[in-house]
């Protein structure tokens, strides 16, 4: 359900409304349009989420009408935000859009990830805020450079990141890894976290998938490395062609298989998890609100259940490891609703 301390000025009738379409709706992606690193205008079709009952003929002639109408000269002319880099004490790659004077919002993937896996949440957040997300050390387009590969080192990238925006504040979302990264900031840095939002976090229990772990860095071959990749999904059909391949030719960049080892090694070693944030964050006032998939098959939903009595907790049933993607409308509405409400 909603945070309730979060829904107590709605009206009645929305509260209702709104638990119904965390707790009971969870429309399914069913057609990729966009890949993630691509490119596309402003206004461009990403992606298509319907319910089952829904055919695929219906799909694609959806896609075919609106391809047909989006006016893709006049997009293009318009332009639009586009990843860039930037002097962190070492080269990062950031993304920024939305707009707003209100507390900005910073985006910290997972393990083996970049700011990509934000496709589906950055824009819709970012409506009344800035919005940044960025690839983390060893991700993505930025330096593969990661030190010791701790959750200490990935954290003073993402410090250093929010001095070189000129953010004094933000609320962090943080996805698996990128969690245990946004609580480690709220106990290091708490005067400059004006939330947290966990999703399917990592750094609250010892179990994690090692399996997928080691998987994902070994495996080279397109149908191994999908097998891999379904894990992370309620529904393996939502992995494609294109992530596959998008996996692999991130995994073929000089210096990305070294930087995967090196943080897996430290954070992950053994299959086990090496960090333990649930005592430190029970000592931050900092506001926590995490989000899980209850299909979750490499990192137990039940770990949120250690969090500090004062975290929200909303669980989704039809989701698993990437309920941010699985689950976009819902988990965009509810992390909006949460900063909407935290300090600033």
């Amino acid at each position: 359900m909603l945070p309730s301390s979060h829904m107590d000025a709605l009206p009645e009738h929305e509260k209702a409304a709104r638990k119904r379409a965390i707790n009971n709706w969870c429309g399914k992606l069913r057609r990729h349009v966009a890949t993630v690193g691509q490119t596309l205008p402003v206004g461009a079709l990403i992606a298509v989420v319907a319910d089952n009952d829904v055919s695929d003929s219906e799909i694609e002639q959806f896609v075919a009408d609106f391809q047909q109408r989006f006016d893709i000269a006049g997009a293009e002319a318009a332009g639009g935000p586009e990843p860039r880099i930037i002097d962190a004490g070492r080269p990062l790659r950031v993304l920024t859009l939305g707009s707003g004077d209100n507390t900005p919002i910073v985006l910290i993937h997972g393990f083996g990830s970049d700011l990509g896996s934000w496709l589906f949440n950055q824009e819709a957040l970012g409506a009344d805020r800035m919005v940044h997300s960025l690839d983390l050390p060893g991700h993505g387009e930025s330096d593969k450079d990661v030190g010791d590969g701790s959750v200490q080192e990935l954290s003073s990238a993402v410090v250093a990141v929010l001095d070189s925006l000129d953010v004094s504040r933000a609320h962090l979302v943080g996805h698996s890894l990128g969690g245990a990264i946004a609580a480690q900031l709220a106990v290091q840095v708490p005067a400059r976290v004006a939330s947290i939002t966990l999703i399917a976090p990592a750094g609250l229990g010892p179990e994690i998938a090692g399996r997928f772990i080691d998987g994902f860095i070994q495996e080279t071959r397109p149908r191994k490395i999908r097998a891999v990749l379904e894990m992370l999904v309620a529904n393996p059909n939502l992995i494609t062609v294109d992530m596959v391949e998008d996996v692999l030719r991130f995994k073929r960049l000089d210096g990305a298989e070294v930087a995967l080892r090196q943080i897996a090694g430290t954070n992950f070693p053994g299959g086990t998890q090496a960090n333990h944030l649930v005592d430190d964050l029970a000592q931050s006032a900092v506001p926590i609100l995490a989000i899980v998939g209850e299909e979750d098959e490499i990192i137990p939903s039940r770990h949120v259940d250690a969090l500090p009595e004062r975290a929200e907790i909303i669980r989704l049933t039809r989701a698993g490891h990437l309920p941010h993607m699985e689950c976009s409308a819902e988990v965009n509405e509810a992390i909006q609703i949460f900063v909407g409400a935290a300090p600033g």
